[in-house]
C-alpha cells in the first residue's frame, strides 16, 4: 500500500490544480458568450443598433470581414502579454464590445433576411464548439501542429478580403465554408492550448483565446445560413 499512496500523493494537487484552471477558463468562456448576448440584445433594445448601422452603411462590407478577424488576433496578442488580471479582464471585456458592434450588421441582416438563421446558426456553433472540444479531450491528440496552418490560412484569408475590396470580387459560399473550416482548426488548435500549454494563471488569455474561435465561427455560419436563406427566397 505504501508505494500506491507515495505515487498518488504528488500527483492529485497538479490534477485538481489543472481541473480549476480548466473551469475557470471554460466559465469565463461562457461568461464570454453570456456577456455578447446581452450586449447585443441591450444594443438593439436601445435603438443604438440602428444609428450604427447607419454610421457605417457606406463601409464596404468586405472591411467588416477583414476587421473581425484582426480584432481577434489583436485581442489575443493584448491578453497574453498582459500580466495583470485587471488588464486581461479589461481586454476580454473590450474584445466583447468590439464583436459586438462588428456583428450587429450581420445579426440586423440576418434577422430581417432570414428569419430563424440566427438561432441555427447559434445552436450549430455551439454544437461544432463542443465536438471539437470533445475530440481534443477524449483523444488526448496534440493538435499544435495547426498553428501554422492557422496563421497561413488567415494572412490567404486576409488576401482575399484585400483582393475582393479591390477588384471587386465576391467572397461567397466558398469563401464562408474555408472560414468555417478555419475557425474549427483554431478551436482545436486552443482547446490543446488549454489542456496542455497554458500556465494556470493565463485562464483569462486562454478564455479570450477560445472565445474568439467560436465568435468566429459563429460569424461565418451565420453569413452562410443568410446567404443561403436569401438564395433560397429568391
Amino acid at each position: 500500500m505504501t508505494p500506491t499512496t507515495a505515487t498518488a500523493v504528488p500527483i492529485t494537487p497538479g490534477l485538481d490544480a489543472r481541473a480549476r484552471f480548466v473551469t475557470r477558463v471554460y466559465g469565463h468562456v461562457v461568461g464570454a458568450i453570456l456577456a455578447l448576448v446581452g450586449f447585443e440584445v441591450a444594443f438593439f433594445r436601445s435603438g443604438l443598433a440602428a444609428g450604427f448601422r447607419e454610421s457605417i452603411r457606406g463601409v464596404p462590407w468586405i472591411l467588416v470581414l477583414g476587421g473581425f478577424m484582426i480584432v481577434g488576433w489583436m485581442a489575443r496578442q493584448v491578453a497574453w502579454k498582459l500580466a495583470s488580471k485587471p488588464a486581461q479582464y479589461a481586454a476580454l471585456g473590450a474584445y466583447v464590445v468590439a464583436k459586438g458592434l462588428i456583428i450587429s450588421p450581420l445579426l440586423y441582416r440576418a434577422d430581417r433576411f432570414a428569419p430563424g438563421a440566427i438561432t441555427s446558426a447559434a445552436q450549430l456553433s455551439v454544437l461544432a464548439a463542443a465536438a471539437l472540444t470533445a475530440v481534443v479531450w477524449w483523444t488526448r491528440r496534440d493538435f499544435s501542429f495547426l498553428r501554422g496552418i492557422l496563421r497561413w490560412g488567415g494572412m490567404m484569408a486576409l488576401l482575399c478580403i484585400v483582393a475582393a475590396w479591390l477588384f471587386g470580387w465576391h467572397l461567397g459560399t466558398w469563401f464562408n465554408l474555408a472560414m468555417v473550416a478555419l475557425a474549427g482548426g483554431a478551436i482545436l488548435y486552443d482547446t490543446t492550448k488549454v489542456v496542455k500549454r497554458y500556465r494556470q494563471d493565463r485562464y483569462v488569455a486562454a478564455a479570450l483565446s477560445l472565445f474568439a474561435s467560436i465568435a468566429l465561427l459563429f460569424f461565418y455560419v451565420l453569413r452562410q445560413l443568410t446567404r443561403s436563406r436569401r438564395l433560397l427566397d429568391g
